[in-house]
């Protein structure tokens, strides 16, 4: 059989193709694909690429100055919600303060109190006292007693006529007479250079101990009584000490005080001079 010359590229183009499909159908040219297409792959995706960065900057913003401008708007804005987040938790804890100095003038109705604001601060660390918002003008003499919503605080020292200076229980010059509950053993209750209250004055045989509250008297007629002044944390007992000595925890925390209260209707009495003895006239 005689086959013309077109015929046979024909035939042998056909017996080519039908190879490469069965090499394909079987896995074969796998890895010869792999390496030819790779490349091409490579090429599509560094277009991907350009194609997105165009599309990128020509969506930009033609205007930069007024995205300053915006972003400038926003942090403001964001600067003015952070301040109006402060002022809110200033209110509410003004506000639970008030509301427990109002329980506690409930609880001792017998005093009529006026409420003040902490404005300052000693800057002594050998002397403790605050300066309150109040002063003559507002009816505050010295001495009077100083509270706050915990207990005892100190008393007023000196007066101007629009602010007051408050010497607090843990002034080193500061004393007050106390009165242990239950035991009811009367002692005194002073400062010190650091801060820290003790009681003196403690009967070597009164029944104190760890736990025990400690409240006014009444007596040295300086602050009205059943006023609550801290708590007993340790008791020392020496045998060849005449009084005992007794550690005492404050229940005011003097470096948070913000407002306090001034008991206006008591007057303290200076006992000093029936205290100490009289010269005989010759």
């Amino acid at each position: 059989m005689n086959f013309s010359p077109r015929t046979l590229r024909a035939l042998v183009i056909a017996l080519v193709v039908i190879g490469l499909l069965a090499l394909s159908l079987g896995g074969y040219l796998t890895p010869l694909t792999r390496i030819s297409t790779q490349p091409v792959l490579a090429v599509q995706a560094w277009f991907a690429r350009a194609y997105q960065g165009i599309l990128t900057y020509l969506n930009a913003p033609k205007d930069i100055n007024a995205l300053r401008a915006e972003n400038q708007r926003l942090r403001a804005e964001v600067s003015r919600l952070q301040t109006e987040v402060v002022t809110l938790q200033q209110q509410l804890t003004e506000a639970e303060l008030l509301s427990a100095l109002l329980d506690f003038a409930r609880a001792h109705p017998q005093n009529e109190y006026k409420a003040a604001q902490v404005i300052g601060r000693d800057p002594s660390p050998f002397m403790h006292y605050i300066i309150i918002n109040r002063g003559s003008d507002d009816g505050l003499r010295v001495g009077m007693p100083v509270v706050s919503a915990e207990g005892l605080v100190g008393s007023i020292e000196a007066v101007i006529p629009n602010a007051a200076r408050v010497q607090l229980i843990t002034d080193p010059n500061a004393a007050v007479d106390v009165v242990t509950q239950p035991s009811h053993t009367n002692a005194v209750l002073v400062g010190s250079l650091t801060g820290e209250l003790s009681l003196d004055m403690v009967p070597p045989d009164a029944h104190v101990q760890a736990g025990d509250l400690v409240l006014t008297s009444g007596l040295g007629g300086r602050f009205p009584p059943n006023i609550l002044a801290g708590q007993i944390v340790s008791v020392r007992k020496l045998s060849y000490a005449l009084f005992q000595e007794a550690a005492v925890q404050p229940v005011v925390d003097f470096k948070r005080l913000q407002i306090v209260m001034v008991i206006v209707n008591f007057r303290p009495v200076d006992i000093t001079p029936l205290t100490q003895p009289q010269e005989q006239a010759p």
